[in-house]
């Protein structure tokens, strides 16, 4: 590992060397190159992350727009001038890369969130050490492969490994970012304060999504379930809480249709909506809360159980009448596993949905311009989505949550520049009177 970041300082030098306009053509390149690649993508993230067919295919196209976004913005300005003190100096400020980036990947978007991290560092002049989860080698392997034919040596290192091994990359880098579990995360911004480094951490959520009277309900039902349920509930977007505002109507009946409709199975099946869960432990894990929820109190509306197959299935899974402090309304779960609240106002709603330690995103589903604003204003997440699902990330949008579920800047977009670059001010006077 040490290696590997000495390695990638010493590319780095002449990678931030080089015209901005060289490193958006290897981009440019690298995006084109990926496309080109996409079936096979498509097929390893199938096979070694269970990832449903259309979700895994639209996953590597998200990739390919990330690293064409990340071209352009690599000619964007790189910094500001200024008024001048005195009329006849320069005053600008720029932004210089902080030397190499280390990134820390999960398995379960094993092509978008490495390259939300790799674009942006080396578009902005940095060199990338990156550590992908365990669980998705192979998809890495081939994505690292593309980024080498496009890059010149040593800008990119794939570091494959354990917790160990992240351990000393953080020890090392200049600048890390890490998406992963809150625990992890939390160990993370601690090394990085120690070492006066910066850190951005996405470390998952616990996402309500509010469901009013007045709001197109079957549509608010399949998109909710769809969201909760959708790649086996594998997602830190995943609505892991919904909550039902007065009376609802047939809100309830909606949504426990739409999770029974969702087809369970294959993921190479193009049809299939829920695939298995990453491993045994996590469907265990998963089945435990779910007992635990039913034996606090809680009604299984649907699902409850395993389900038979070459992989690790879980029925999807709503569960009712729990308290909102309960362990399944307050923890993440990382399975096709939510809880179902009742509220008796928008007022309640928000002291629930704010009422745990993350807070990544929220939606909210009325047809009330009033009542969405009000929402908007206080919930207490990194994202608010009206009408929308919690699921689902926009490239070119600042992406992040509060509390336990984020730390540091925000990824993605315009923010990233902010994160993978250091500010420098300048000014220039004249040598000499005029």
């Amino acid at each position: 590992m040490v290696a590997a970041v000495a390695a990638a300082r010493e590319a780095g030098r002449g990678w931030a060397a080089l015209p901005a306009p060289e490193r958006a053509a290897a981009l440019g390149r690298a995006a084109a190159a990926l496309e080109e690649a996409s079936g096979e993508l498509v097929e390893l993230g199938i096979a070694e992350v269970g990832k449903p067919r259309a979700e895994m295919a639209g996953e590597v196209q998200r990739g390919v727009a990330i690293l064409r976004y990340y071209a352009g913005a690599a000619l964007d300005p790189e910094g500001d001038v200024l008024p001048s003190p005195d009329g006849r100096s320069l005053l600008f400020s720029r932004h210089l890369p902080y030397g190499v980036a280390g990134l820390i990947t999960p398995w379960n978007f094993p092509v978008a969130i490495p390259l939300w991290k790799l674009a942006p560092a080396i578009a902005y002049g940095n060199a990338a050490v990156w550590k992908p989860a365990p669980a998705a080698t192979a998809v890495a392997g081939r994505l690292d492969e593309v980024l080498q034919g496009c890059l010149p040596p040593g800008v990119v290192h794939l570091l494959r490994g354990d917790s160990t091994t992240g351990e000393a990359l953080v020890g090392a880098a200049d600048v890390i970012s890490f998406t992963g579990s809150s625990a992890v995360g939390a160990t993370i911004v601690a090394r990085g304060a120690e070492r006066q480094i910066p850190v951005q951490a996405e470390m998952g959520g616990q996402n309500p999504s509010v469901v009013l009277p007045d709001a197109d309900l079957g549509q608010a039902a399949a998109l909710v379930a769809a969201s909760a349920m959708g790649y086996a509930g594998q997602k830190c977007t995943a609505t892991s809480r919904v909550i039902v505002v007065g009376d609802a109507g047939g809100f309830l009946d909606a949504l426990v249709e739409a999770v029974r409709a969702l087809r369970v199975g294959d993921p190479d099946d193009a049809a299939t909506a829920v695939g298995p869960v990453i491993s045994a432990s996590a469907r265990e894990r998963a089945l435990d809360a779910v007992s635990a929820a039913r034996r606090a109190g809680g009604r299984l509306l649907t699902g409850g159980g395993a389900l038979p197959g070459d992989g690790y299935f879980m029925e999807p899974t709503l569960v009712g009448d729990l308290e909102p402090g309960s362990y399944l309304c307050q923890e993440e779960v990382f399975a096709p596993v939510a809880a179902v609240l009742a509220a008796r106002d928008l007022d309640q709603a928000v002291e629930i949905a704010n009422g745990v330690r993350f807070g990544l995103v929220s939606s909210v589903y009325t047809s009330d311009l009033d009542q969405a604003m009000r929402a908007v204003g206080r919930l207490g997440t990194g994202l608010v989505r009206v009408n929308a699902p919690t699921s689902g990330v926009d490239f070119y949008a600042p992406f992040g949550g509060a509390g336990a579920s984020g730390y540091g800047m925000k990824e993605q977009g315009k923010a990233a520049v902010h994160f993978y670059t250091r500010s420098q001010t300048v000014t220039i006077a004249p040598s000499r009177s005029l």
